[in-house]
């Protein structure tokens, strides 16, 4: 990988877990969603309609075939990250749902398509498993339970951050297959996923209006910062995708899970910081074991 894709890599990273901080602060649903995804194409439609003026038009079937899956994946994804911070700890669901993609891939790679794994990937694997053991409670959970809300809480984080993960496996591989063969701009096919997201998020919304305008009162702020800065952590990604291997860059974002944990621990006052520190170090260099195993 060169210098300038990790670096792009890193920014991405830390501008990725400030904006879910964000997310989680603001407590939002699937209404969030769409005031980020409205928001997202009015202050960035200046820069679509300029690299989309001459490139749209060229389009044909399978690259709007691309937008709308991608589209359709994102708003998933989104919409059930959400809901997992509602539910559960950002310290909890922020580090499973970046670790699972690539361990699921792995795993079915090897039991269901015959792929060998090295020892270094067995290793990989077992980082993540120990990375998620420490986030869910550490020897504690040896032990009997003294507060079943908070193991409630801990297992619906878990829950929902594999779940997440799942969704975030599926529209890399979407997206990636996008900018590196169809050689589609990372910048308009996340511009261009927005009026997907939209349009299926708006009948949500227009079912109650009086409460969709009392959250934006609340939320809009929120939703401004996250529509600002998340599609700039992603087109960097995805312009690093250009530069370096899929298997490679993938496993590189993970050092956003160390910003969350760090930044967000600290931000949210979550409890188990340093337990869940460390399980969020323990996925990361698995995952990163894993692609090189």
């Amino acid at each position: 990988m060169s210098l300038n894709a990790f670096a792009l890599i890193i920014l991405a990273g830390l501008i990725h877990a400030v904006w879910n901080i964000a997310a989680k602060k603001a407590g939002g649903d699937s209404r969030f969603a769409f005031f980020t995804s409205v928001l997202m194409m009015l202050f960035w439609a200046p820069l679509g309609w300029w690299l989309g003026r001459e490139a749209v038009p060229l389009w044909g079937a399978m690259e709007w075939g691309f937008v709308v899956a991608s589209g359709l994946l994102h708003v998933v994804y989104y919409v059930t990250l959400l809901r997992g911070y509602r539910k559960a700890d950002l310290t909890v669901v922020y580090p499973l749902a970046r670790g699972t993609g690539p361990l699921l891939s792995s795993l079915v790679a090897i039991t269901l398509l015959g792929e060998r794994i090295s020892a270094l990937g067995a290793l990989g694997i077992a980082g993540v498993v120990g990375g998620v053991f420490l986030i869910a409670g550490g020897p504690a959970l040896l032990r009997a339970a003294h507060d079943p809300a908070a193991r409630a809480r801990v297992h619906k984080g878990i829950a929902y951050g594999v779940l997440t993960g799942a969704f975030i496996a599926s529209y890399t591989v979407v997206d990636g297959y996008a900018v590196k063969v169809l050689l589609m701009s990372p910048i308009l096919i996340d511009y261009m996923g927005n009026f997907v997201r939209v349009a299926l998020l708006a009948p949500v919304v227009l079912r109650d209006l009086p409460t969709a305008a009392m959250l934006w009162s609340a939320q809009w702020r929120f939703a401004l910062l996250v529509a600002v800065v998340s599609p700039i952590a992603y087109v960097l990604v995805l312009f690093a995708m250009r530069e370096a291997p899929l298997s490679h860059v993938a496993p590189a974002r993970e050092v956003s899970m160390l910003f969350a944990a760090l930044i967000g621990g600290h931000l949210l006052g979550e409890g188990d910081r340093v337990a869940r520190l460390c399980g969020a170090a323990c996925i990361a260099l698995g995952v990163t074991a894993l692609a090189l195993g």
